[in-house]
Formats: structure tokens, sequence, C-alpha cells
């Protein structure tokens, strides 16, 4: 969404230009501002916004629909099948974007047959623990809160960084330009992001998007919190009935690029990307 200016003569006007995706094709709306920008000029933009996302949320209720359709079609041992394949698929590409050298068959390799790649002993192990997180995040159904994300960052890190895992920092960081919130208000902003998810009435699709978004502008751990971010994005979509989703490896530009910008921005960037990979559901009959 931006603001454009054209002229007419020797006048300018302002427009509110928003684009965003309609039945699989992208769609530009423009609002007419006025000569100056208007004073509830933030009320135009968030009605703009609201209008143009009741399309999205009519598309995300039909991508749920058929995906709950679609899966209560497969048998149990068909379930687990896709489920181990989607663990892989998720463990590779989480912790290739921090970094890990292991590759996806070299993944596959240590889940399913217990081979170990000559490959550094931290990779392997953040694999094998990677995996058990993501499937055990599967089988609860508990709510999101502070002991379970520290439960979850400890199964994770317990082998590979125990000065940290299972504990909120006690220290600055910084990730890149962006300096995460002083350390003593950490356990009072995790309060905050327990209750923001355990109370929110959005679409889970868009929770998701918001949730991810503050849970890494805060940075509440010392290291690990991409991968227990994305461990909370796709617990928020599987325990309300919706397909999950993996932010591929190749892809972490433009995924880098949305976290670094507004919050907005990396709710229009996760809606594309979700309803991109989950397509074929959009339209399934």
């Amino acid at each position: 969404m931006r603001v454009i200016k054209r002229r007419k003569g020797s006048a300018e006007y302002f427009y509110l230009q928003h684009s965003f995706r309609l039945n699989g094709r992208v769609v530009t709306r423009e609002f007419y501002l006025g000569k100056r920008i208007p004073k509830n000029f933030d009320e135009i933009k968030e009605k703009l916004l609201v209008e143009s996302r009741k399309a999205i949320y009519n598309e995300l209720k039909r991508i749920r629909s058929n995906f709950q359709n679609e899966w209560r079609r497969y048998p149990s041992s068909a379930k687990e099948k896709e489920l181990r394949e989607i663990a892989i698929a998720f463990t590779y590409n989480t912790n290739a974007i921090e970094g890990s050298t292991i590759t996806l068959e070299e993944v596959r390799e240590i889940l399913e047959d217990k081979i170990a790649p000559n490959k550094p002993l931290r990779d392997i192990r953040e694999t094998e623990s990677n995996a058990r997180a993501f499937l055990d995040m599967l089988e609860i159904t508990e709510e999101i809160s502070n002991s379970l994300l520290l439960r979850w960052h400890l199964e994770i890190f317990g082998e590979t960084k125990s000065d940290i895992a299972g504990k909120f920092r006690r220290y600055l960081v910084r990730v890149g330009s962006h300096v995460a919130p002083d350390w003593r208000d950490v356990g009072n902003l995790m309060e905050q992001f327990v209750k923001f998810v355990g109370e929110s009435e959005l679409n889970p699709v868009e929770l998701a998007a918001r949730a991810h978004y503050r849970f890494e502008k805060m940075h509440p751990f010392g290291d690990g919190n991409g991968r227990i971010g994305r461990l909370v994005m796709n617990y928020i979509l599987w325990r309300n009935g919706y397909p999950m989703i993996i932010i591929e490896f190749k892809n972490r530009g433009s995924y880098y690029k949305a976290l670094q910008r507004s919050e907005e921005n990396l709710v229009d960037y996760f809606f594309r990307r979700y309803i991109s990979i989950h397509k074929k559901r959009v339209s399934a009959g």
C-alpha cells in the first residue's frame, strides 16, 4: 500500500494505491485522497486494507476447507508418512536458513536411515532435535505459553548450545540493523505476546504471520529465534486446521526482506506465499 501523486496541469492530486490477490489475480485499487493527504488518512488506509483482504480471507477459508476434506481421506499410515515428509522438508529449510550445511538428502538419511554425513556434529544434532520438536508439535494441543516456547528451545538446542538453551536472553542482541528490545523487557514482552496469540480473533493465517513478525522483532532467545518462530507459525496453523507452510531456503532473500520491513508488509508477503503454495486448494472442489 502506498501513496502516489499525480499532476494534472499545475495541480497535484494524491491517491492511496493498494495491490492484492483476487481469485488468483493481482488487482490494484486506488482511493482518491485529494489535493492534500487528509487528517483521517490512517482511517482510510485501514478501511481499504480491510476491504481488500475480504477476498483473501475467503481464499484462506477455502484452503482450510479443502485441506480438511483431503486430509480426512488419508488413512492413518499415509498421514504419518506425509507428516514425516513435511518434517524432513521443514527441518532442512529452517536449519539451512540459519546456516546449517546439511543437505535435504542428508536430513532424510539422518532421520530415516540413521546415517550421519561427514558434517559438523552440531548441525547433525540440531537436525535430529529440530525434527523431534516439529513432530512433537503436531501431537500436542496446549496453548502457546512461555513454558512451551522454553521447552521447544531446550529440546532443539539442549545438546548444542547448553549455555543458552531453554532460557530467555539476558543481554542485548542486534540482528543486522535491528536492535532487539532490552533484555530486561523480554519477560514482559513475552507475556504480552502469549496473551496476543491466545486471545486473538484474527484469521489463523494472519495470526501466524503477525505472531512470527512480533516474535522475531522481540528476539527473546540468545540464538534460535528463527527456528522457534517458524515452529510457532506452523503450530498456529496446524492447531486451527490449516495446512502448514515451509519457508524455503531458496526464498530466504524475500523472506528476510519482508521481515525487515513493517508488520503489514510481512503479513502481505505471508498471504502471497501461503496462497501461492496452496493454490490448488483454493479452487479444489
